[in-house]
């Protein structure tokens, strides 16, 4: 049945033609004539057994080719012709033939592909490559003066280019002409962004055959696509016009201020460069009303030039009036102008007004500042007028309870809570309460301060205080009256420059912990003295310097009386640190001496002594473990010590850059005398890490002393913020 259905599927026009030809009903049968080939065959003959006994493959084989007698083709058309019209049946050689089928959409894909497949690449011998990428290719003229960019160029694209950021591989093979046409439009942008508003970019693309719907078409090399960069001339600029910028009393300094001249390159990135660079001289040169236009640039392709237009209105050149506080009973008019580090009547400058808003976000008393310039005095031809600036800003909570609770090698358990107002005195004297509960100090004091006194950035702080200490060496009860004045270097304004100076007064009820085994005598002590410190920073950051240096002196002349006995002498110290930044690494120096003059140590009460070790003294030794001792191993302080350290803060890469690795070497000597005799010099070894925030690098050194004594421990971890110098 397969193999007839398969003959009367391929002769279906057959059954048709006998059926008009004959004239007879479709039930009826057939009639064969001799005259026909085919109507003279039966059945049998058209199928043979064969087909039954295996259809599908006679059906594989095609149709037979029909019977037909030797004769001449044109006579078997004219019998045909005659046939036809004498009402008999006939058949035409074109009613076997199959139409032909309409012809299908190209396949996107198999499009994108035949476009790589290109002949390899033509080399260019006036042409030199750049080889961005193993897919990407970049040549430009050879000579140099065509294209003095061309560095800039690569640079940029290369951090630009869709190939460049397409990820390797078979399956990205037929993204990368699209890709291509993509970084084609880039480079022309480019070009235009350099002048080069004649510039062409030819695209080749050779290679990366791949298989076509499963069947192999062949392996050629990978996939490469080459833009052949030729920049042509560079336009220039043509007019350049200003606007009204002729109206400035010193417009001759703002044109020069923007420089940009008739004939200079016509870069793009100039343009947005230096109207930013117009902007700011405007700003800082007293106009703070001024307006300027976006920047257009008409291009004349015949001149090979661009005209540029930047509307400028200066608006009045001013200079700094008073200043207007919207809430003056909370800081007033008077005190903002003595934040602000400007005076009346100087010239008006944008960063000085910035630096005033700053300023008083920083106090920590409000919220949010808004400064606005209001025009009091006009200008009168060439002589500036006059601006007031209105401050308005909002109130911050001033009331802070904070708690603090934690464990250190150092002190022991402690727990410590505070209150503050930061403007229970206005303007910004706060008020401050502070307790500490532990197993080796108890506090509590009052501390009154006055953030900006009489001027911007000093401090006047007054502290009282009584505590109970207990260190390594010393057990001391101590009440204390002190205060001091300082100009302080901060995060807003790190100053070459800054100092303290102030007095304090005590009483102090103190020992050594124990004396040959024995716990010492308790002794008391009234002290009075002054104290002053100054700080040369030449280094590049407050918190986390990398390069330059420091250094800071203090002196402090005190007057002890103990047991009917007065003793004067002068504490004095002097600190100096440098920094080298080599690579990615940072090399950090820092040494210390202090000596104290007038007394034998002894003379002195236990807490005014010196002491070497800890965290920011020789790591590896504990607080004031370094030192003097009798032979229980009890650290009794001296007259004198020296110290140094060096250490390598070495960039990791983790977290951003976050991280540090820091290994270290410490070495301190504690001498009884004032002068330093470096009989015993203790050193200290170790790793430490950095996490660096945007308060300060967190810091953990782990830290072993290279010479201890019986009485040290073999290692000695410190936690802090901030370097540890």
């Amino acid at each position: 049945m397969a193999g007839m259905c398969a003959a009367s599927a391929l002769f279906p026009s057959v059954a048709s033609a006998q059926q008009e030809s004959t004239g007879q009903d479709e039930t009826q049968p057939a009639t064969a004539t001799q005259d026909d080939p085919l109507q003279s065959s039966s059945l049998d003959d058209l199928i043979p057994q064969s087909a039954a006994d295996d259809a599908e493959s006679w059906a594989s084989q095609g149709a037979p080719a029909p019977a037909v007698e030797e004769a001449d083709v044109d006579e078997v058309s004219e019998a045909a012709e005659d046939e036809l019209e004498g009402a008999s049946a006939s058949l035409s050689l074109d009613q076997f033939q199959i139409p032909e089928p309409s012809r299908l959409d190209r396949d996107p894909q198999v499009a994108a592909l035949e476009e790589i497949d290109a002949p390899d690449l033509i080399e260019l011998p006036e042409f030199q490559q750049f080889r961005i990428s193993d897919e990407l290719v970049l040549a430009f003229p050879t000579d140099q003066d065509a294209f003095s960019e061309k560095g800039e160029f690569l640079e940029r694209f290369e951090a630009l280019s869709t190939i460049e950021a397409l990820e390797s591989g078979d399956e990205t093979v037929p993204q990368l002409a699209a890709r291509a046409r993509a970084d084609e439009e880039l480079l022309g942008e480019m070009l235009r962004t350099y002048g080069y508003y004649g510039g062409e970019v030819v695209r080749q693309l050779s290679g990366g055959r791949r298989e076509l719907n499963g069947n192999a078409s062949g392996t050629d090399t990978d996939p490469q696509v080459r833009f052949d960069v030729v920049p042509g001339e560079q336009y220039r600029f043509g007019a350049v016009d200003l606007g009204a910028i002729f109206t400035a009393p010193d417009y001759e300094a703002l044109i020069d201020a923007f420089a940009i001249q008739p004939g200079d390159p016509l870069l793009a990135d100039r343009i947005v460069r230096q109207e930013t660079e117009l902007r700011i001289a405007l700003g800082e040169s007293g106009y703070p009303f001024a307006v300027l236009d976006p920047p257009e640039l008409l291009i004349d392709h015949e001149r090979k030039e661009g005209d540029l237009e930047l509307f400028v209105e200066p608006g009045g050149k001013y200079r700094f009036g008073g200043i207007e506080s919207a809430d003056a009973d909370f800081l007033s008019g008077r005190h903002l102008g003595r934040i602000a580090r400007f005076d009346p009547g100087d010239v008006y400058q944008a960063s000085l007004e910035r630096d005033l808003r700053r300023a008083i976000l920083a106090t920590g008393l409000v919220s949010s500042v808004s400064i606005t310039p209001r025009e009091s005095i006009e200008p009168d031809g060439d002589e500036a007028g006059e601006v007031v600036l209105d401050i308005d800003f909002e109130r911050a909570p001033l009331r802070t309870i904070a708690g603090a609770i934690g464990y250190g090698t150092e002190d022991g358990i402690k727990l410590e809570t505070s209150w503050e107002h930061r403007n229970l005195f206005p303007p910004e004297g706060s008020l401050r309460l502070r307790s500490v509960i532990g197993t080796r100090e108890q506090l509590a004091s009052v501390t009154f301060k006055k953030n900006n006194f009489r001027d911007r950035d000093q401090v006047l702080t007054v502290d009282a205080y009584a505590s109970d200490i207990e260190t390594e060496a010393v057990d001391a009860r101590t009440v204390a009256l002190r205060g001091s004045f300082e100009r302080i270097s901060n995060l807003l304004f790190q100053k070459p420059l800054s100092w303290q100076i102030g007095a304090e007064v005590l009483y102090t009820d103190e020992r050594n912990r124990v004396f040959d085994g024995i716990p010492a005598p308790r002794q008391t002590y009234t002290i009075a003295g002054l104290f002053g410190r100054a700080t040369l920073d030449a280094s590049d950051d407050l918190l986390d310097p990398t390069s330059g240096y420091r250094i800071t002196g203090f002196a402090a002349p005190e007057v002890s009386r103990s047991i009917g006995t007065e003793t004067f002498y002068i504490r004095s110290q002097v600190d100096a640190s440098y920094y080298k930044e080599v690579g990615s690494t940072v090399l950090a120096a820092r040494g210390r001496a202090a000596t104290i003059l007038g007394a034998n140590a002894f003379e002195i009460a236990p807490s005014r002594r010196l002491y070497a070790g800890g965290g920011g003294s020789v790591r590896g030794y504990a607080f004031q473990a370094i030192g003097p001792r009798d032979e229980f191993g009890q650290a009794f302080g001296g007259g004198s010590v020296v110290e140094l350290s060096l250490e390598a803060r070495i960039q990791t890469g983790f977290l951003d850059g976050a991280v540090e690795v820091v290994p270290f070497i410490d070495a301190g000597s504690v001498a009884r005398e004032a002068r330093p005799d470096f009989r015993v010099i203790r050193y200290g070894a170790g790793v430490g890490i950095r996490y660096k925030t945007s308060f300060g690098p967190i810091r953990v050194d782990v830290g072993a002393p290279l010479n201890p004594t019986e009485f040290d421990a073999p290692v000695v971890v410190y936690v802090s913020l901030g370097q540890a110098f």
